[in-house]
């Protein structure tokens, strides 16, 4: 999962300036990767998912 991390997610590159700024987008990023994985575990679809 570390290649949608950074191709999808932005995980490449920060959007924001700061240390504090980059580890929130990192932490949020990481959060919708693992939320994302939790649903398709479940059964349930995700929005905007490629199959």
């Amino acid at each position: 999962k570390n290649s949608e991390l950074k191709n999808i997610h932005g995980y490449s590159r920060c959007d924001a300036a700061g240390l504090s700024n980059m580890q929130l987008q990192g932490a949020v990023s990481i959060f919708a990767v693992n939320l994302k994985r939790i649903l398709k575990l479940k059964g349930e679809v995700c929005p905007n998912e490629k199959k």
